[in-house]
């Protein structure tokens, strides 16, 4: 898929204020600090387009953007970042929940978690929750330039593993480099085949 257009569209405090229609819509969420922002400024060529920023917790809004006038991409607050308070911790898990089990426009929620670590509870609890709740996902492996290819197979595998003790059929799963912008193409090309189903 070639990215001819991203334009920001608006950032949502809850789930009414997300735009209307029925444009399919692709989400993109994680822990915090994952490095969600450099993987959409990389998807779409755009530096800038989403802010990256060193401190955790930054986003904050469901912010969306449309991607070549046909389908939107959606930047959901990140998960599990300890040094907000505890009230704006609860008010993300209920954005996030909200959005992710109630929004109709959701075609596939993208779960980025960091290759340099061994699979942690709050990722695997996420995933377990999209699970019984029929969400349809994939998990976006970050950050692998960071680490030997023996590391990255590793941790990867440790992922597949833990997930094959509760899962008949694993999730898809993607890894990429923003810095390198490895596993670009496959993203969007699985969107591309995704809206063609649609």
């Amino acid at each position: 898929m070639n990215i001819a257009s991203a334009t920001f569209v608006c950032s949502s405090q809850k789930l009414s204020q997300c735009p209307t229609g029925d444009m399919c819509e692709f989400a993109f969420i994680g822990r915090s600090n994952v490095g969600k922002s450099s993987l959409i400024n990389m998807l779409t060529r755009r530096t800038g387009l989403a802010k990256v920023s060193g401190t955790p917790g930054k986003t904050r809004l469901i912010n969306h953007f449309v991607i070549n006038d046909t389908w939107a991409l959606v930047d959901l607050p990140g998960y599990g970042y300890a040094k907000v308070s505890r009230r704006e911790r609860s008010g993300f898990s209920s954005l996030i929940t909200d959005y992710v089990l109630n929004r109709e426009q959701l075609y596939y929620l993208f779960v980025l978690v960091d290759a340099r670590h061994e699979p942690l509870r709050i990722d695997m609890e996420f995933v377990r929750f999209l699970g019984e709740h029929g969400v349809p996902f994939g998990i976006v492996f970050t950050k692998t330039d960071k680490l030997s290819q023996a590391q990255l197979n590793r941790n990867t595998d440790l992922y597949r593993r833990q997930l094959a003790e509760e899962w008949e059929e694993l999730p898809r799963m993607f890894v990429i480099s923003s810095e390198k912008g490895t596993g670009r193409d496959e993203i969007l090309d699985f969107i591309e085949n995704c809206l063609e189903q649609s």
